[in-house]
């Protein structure tokens, strides 16, 4: 940690932004370390990945980083490794994480097969958490066991989002078309390079991992990489004896090379196998981060930006603008941000977050002030909808003189209901608020 010495107490503790004393190194990749660390406040145990940023510019990583951050946002579940918040300083990017102290499910299924019970269990919380991830629409695109991990209560969490997409990065054909992921994990449709449901591809990858935990080795197996994938294109694989005739029936139905005929999750969640034992989380029950009292990277720019003060830190949003030349609001509505969830504003954020209100009462939303946070609010719809009832979160920044940029994400609900509201009823209802909204040409508003 040679660039934090100004943040080291004494005593030789390695304590960084005054808020977490850093402990041993837990693994290494090529552009990251992950260490221990400890919240001084809490005395929590979090991880912490340090990522230098030099790096991250010079190999072209700056999106993975900046996705990476805006999935891991939105996929609050039970069943997944949380963000808890992401700080920088100049030279390294800090993703302080949920520490989980189990190990990988990779090292279980090195030991050989699991019993059938043990590798249903696994394979319902991995459906219930990728099923989560969808329905925020997110696919995560490299599911393997090195890359979900165990907690001290033996249960499963869905880690590294680092390849994963979002709505966003779909071509006009409404597929996705960058080749990623594990080859012996990884869907036909997606070695084909012809474009790919993200989400289909996912649950591909989870009946391999449903195989390889009741075989204890994969399916598609061969020396030669391309007769291995001669193997996939054409769904070649044999069960052993010891697998029951319940869960052949449901992997033969995830592992069909046609996407379009591939069994669908709320499929997988209906079949026998599955079922037995099944208690579905309940994802809608965890506060999200202001209720838990956890800061969030942009509510750092908010207390920020009230006090006026000098930061001590660069937190996530500095850091995607300091990576642009200059500091220029077009890098924030470049095509690859989440579409018709920012938009700037002209106005003070008082006048706008009073705008909300007004709005919201007349879309028959509840309003939620935060009690950490003047300048964030949610709008918590009154009625059900396919996953529950829709809720919004909504942050206004202050980000230039005379410039504020407001900012909605979903809390929780359905994708879809969330981008019919955004589109139907959020824009006209703040039409006379908008500067402009990300992917919009200024010279073309009207306002």
């Amino acid at each position: 940690m040679e660039d934090c010495a100004d943040n080291c107490g004494s005593g030789g503790r390695n304590i960084i932004f005054g808020k977490y004393e850093m402990g041993r190194m837990l693994g290494q990749g090529t552009f990251a370390k992950v260490y221990y660390a400890r919240d001084l406040a809490t005395s929590e145990s979090v991880a912490i990945k340090v990522i230098k940023k030099d790096q991250v510019c010079k190999e072209g990583l700056m999106d993975q980083i900046t996705r990476e951050i805006s999935v891991m946002r939105l996929v609050r579940h039970p069943n997944v490794v949380e963000l808890k918040e992401v700080m920088a300083t100049k030279k390294k990017i800090f993703f302080v994480m949920e520490y989980v102290t189990g190990g990988e499910l990779f090292a279980k299924v090195l030991k050989g097969r699991m019993k059938e019970d043990v590798a249903r269990k696994y394979f319902q919380q991995l459906i219930s958490a990728v099923d989560f991830c969808h329905s925020r629409g997110v696919s995560h695109r490299d599911l393997k066991p090195e890359n979900l991990l165990l907690d001290a209560n033996g249960d499963l969490k869905v880690s590294d989002f680092g390849l994963s997409s979002l709505p966003e990065h779909l071509r006009n054909d409404g597929l996705l078309h960058t080749q990623c992921g594990t080859p012996a994990y990884v869907a036909p449709e997606v070695l084909r390079r012809k474009g790919y449901d993200g989400a289909k591809a996912d649950i591909w990858s989870c009946g391999i991992i449903l195989y390889v935990m009741l075989a204890g080795f994969l399916p598609f197996q061969d020396e030669n990489v391309m007769n291995m994938y001669k193997k996939i294109f054409k769904a070649e694989y044999e069960y052993p004896p010891w697998f029951s005739a319940e869960s052949r029936r449901l992997i033969s139905k995830i592992l069909i090379v046609d996407p379009s005929r591939r069994i669908t999750i709320p499929a997988i969640m209906r079949s026998p196998w599955f079922l037995k034992g099944f208690q579905r989380p309940i994802a809608f029950s965890i506060k999200d981060a202001d209720d838990c009292g956890i800061e969030t990277e942009m509510s750092q720019i908010s207390d920020i930006t009230k006090s006026k003060s000098v930061p001590p830190f660069y937190n996530a949003f500095e850091f995607i603008s300091s990576m642009s030349s200059g500091f220029d609001l077009s890098n924030m509505f470049e095509s690859k941000t989440k579409s018709g969830s920012l938009f700037t504003s002209r106005c003070s954020a008082s006048s706008i977050l009073s705008k909300l209100e007004s709005a919201a009462k007349k879309m028959n939303f509840k309003i939620l002030k935060s009690k950490q946070n003047d300048y964030k609010v949610k709008m918590q719809g009154m009625s059900e909808g396919r996953k529950g009832k829709l809720s919004v979160t909504v942050e206004v920044f202050e980000v230039a003189p005379e410039v504020a940029v407001v900012e909605f994400s979903k809390s929780a609900g359905d994708t879809l209901e969330y981008k019919k509201f955004c589109e139907d009823e959020v824009r006209p209802a703040l039409k006379d608020i908008v500067w402009k909204w990300q992917g919009e040409d200024i010279n073309n508003n009207s306002n």
